[in-house]
């Protein structure tokens, strides 16, 4: 079965956003493999206020060659995006999904969406680059209300040149 691995920036004190949407906070660290790590997924899943937030930022997430993106939205409709695949009903669509063939499924945006599909038991991984800022207010990694998950620690590694950590955990299911 495919992994759903939720990833990205996340400040120190907990935000993968600043209070308007903001990330030039976010360093690219140079070591940090951006190509490799893509190459890992062929479907990106997006909430709807981070596709939003990227068409104001100039990126309509169109879907490069060997990758899908899906956007989860009420609200969208599909013939108005037809460069990405616009569905409202995240949990079917996921469960569904990681049933098929194929790489891994990347998370990539919305901490709501990652919320509902947490609660769903369809994550299996966190991927989060910390980012040695604090922010003081924003979008948090897990907006409120949201369950208790235990994580695994698989791996960690210290990006020197920019104090970045890369951490990476499995959710622990209970039994």
């Amino acid at each position: 079965m495919r992994l759903v691995r939720y990833g990205g920036a996340m400040s120190l004190d907990g935000y993968i956003a600043g209070p308007n949407g903001e990330y030039d906070w976010i360093v690219m660290d140079p070591e940090i493999d951006f190509a490799g790590m893509m190459r890992q997924f062929d479907t990106y899943l997006i909430g709807r206020k981070t596709f939003e937030a990227m068409g104001r930022m100039g990126n309509d997430a169109k879907s490069m060659p060997g990758i899908q993106n899906v956007v989860f939205s009420r609200t969208l409709r599909q013939p108005d995006y037809p460069h990405v695949i616009v569905n409202d009903d995240a949990v079917h669509f996921v469960t569904e999904l990681r049933a098929k063939p194929g790489k891994d499924i990347a998370l990539f945006g919305g901490g709501e969406l990652f919320r509902s599909l947490l609660a769903a038991r369809l994550v299996d991984r966190v991927e989060v680059s910390l980012i040695p800022v604090l922010l003081g207010s924003g979008i948090p990694l897990l907006p409120p209300p949201a369950e208790r998950a235990a994580l695994k620690l698989r791996k960690q590694r210290l990006y020197e040149k920019t104090g970045t950590i890369g951490l990476e955990y499995d959710i622990v299911r209970s039994r």
